[in-house]
């Protein structure tokens, strides 16, 4: 099957956006999806969802303060925001400037610090910092909300853009499918007998990167650091044990996982993905995948669609929009069944 990016379009009104979280966190709506059986729920309700022996896989990543405004040694302005960390003082960054800054030029960020560029690695900018990088962005930097929140990060982000469980520092984008646990919904899985696992996966700036090919066999994804802990591949050697299901908690603790078993075999350890999943991808680890809606035309689209089925996912966003479903980061919440191979 030929795939191009008008397979994966949609019209999504402006005002479905949710710009603001809701109050509590497990609040939110969620659209359970088997096949073609779609079910309005609420997300408090996924214990009834999920069985004793089922395992959860959640992205412990913590999001960065990864937004720096500041200016040239000449004067014009600059935004940057950090992709990635790739050493103690240096980083990978997106860049934005009327004139794209020179290789040993310096940048003043916040009015707090310099930083010098390094060159140009691509579509980013290698800069180095003083000092610790990951310390002063945290110190000086700005939460980065992403582009279709249309207002500026203020004090309840700094609490709601991050995971309860959060704690492994280096996104620059949340990991929004956690976003809608809180701890008591956590203690009510584990009452269950759901047993929770963990996984890190650094969403880096890439992931908000429009696909500008139509062809999709020639998109190239960004790459993202991940860690696969020894803890996790035996919990999902117990789970498969018992007749439990692995559910991944986003498409990134999906990312990991099957990342890490493109061989057949599931691997321990650090690495990078590239993974680009599309209808017809083989799934080798997750049974259930919790996410939130996605943008149109976006890869994460294309997962979701390659994981539940294209018509499945086509219609299930057709009756989220008709039935007033919040979208993206701090909107809604989906749990998708795994479509059997055909």
């Amino acid at each position: 099957m030929s795939l191009t990016l008008a397979d994966f379009d949609y019209t999504l009104p402006a005002d479905l956006i949710a710009q603001v979280p809701l109050p509590q966190r497990s609040a939110s709506r969620l659209l359970v999806v088997e096949g073609g059986r779609r079910t309005d729920s609420v997300f408090v309700d996924l214990p009834k969802w999920l069985r004793a022996g089922d395992l959860l896989v959640l992205n412990d990543s913590r999001v960065l303060h990864a937004r720096l405004l500041g200016r040239k040694e000449s004067g014009g302005q600059v935004e940057i925001l950090i992709e990635r960390l790739l050493d103690h003082a240096t980083v990978l960054a997106q860049l934005r400037a009327s004139k794209p800054p020179q290789p040993g030029s310096r940048l003043r960020l916040e009015d707090a610090l310099d930083v010098e560029v390094l060159g140009r690695d691509g579509e980013f900018y290698r800069l180095r910092f003083s000092g610790d990088a990951a310390e002063l962005v945290e110190r000086h930097g700005r939460l980065p909300l992403p582009p279709y929140i249309d207002r500026v990060a203020g004090a309840p982000d700094e609490e709601r853009y991050q995971t309860v469980y959060a704690r492994e520092k280096g996104s620059v984008a949340a990991p929004t499918a956690g976003l809608h646990f809180d701890r008591e919904l956590l203690g009510k899985l584990r009452e269950k007998g759901v047993e929770i696992t963990h996984v890190t996966l650094h969403v880096g700036a890439g992931t908000f990167q429009p696909v500008r090919v139509d062809d999709l066999a020639q998109h190239r994804m960004h790459t993202e650091s991940y860690v696969q802990p020894q803890a996790t591949v035996d919990a999902i050697a117990a789970t498969r044990a018992r007749g439990g299901r692995i559910v991944a908690v986003g498409t990134t603790s999906l990312r990991v996982l099957e990342s890490a078993a493109l061989d057949g075999n599931l691997k321990v350890g650090a690495g990078e993905t590239a993974l680009f999943v599309t209808p017809g991808f083989g799934f080798r680890v997750v049974d259930l995948l919790i996410t939130n809606f996605h943008l149109p035309k976006s890869t994460l689209l294309m997962l979701v669609s390659a994981f539940g089925g294209m018509d499945e996912i086509r219609a299930a966003y057709a009756h989220a929009i008709a039935t007033r479903y919040r979208f993206f980061s701090y909107g809604d919440a989906m749990l998708l069944y795994r479509r059997p191979p055909q």
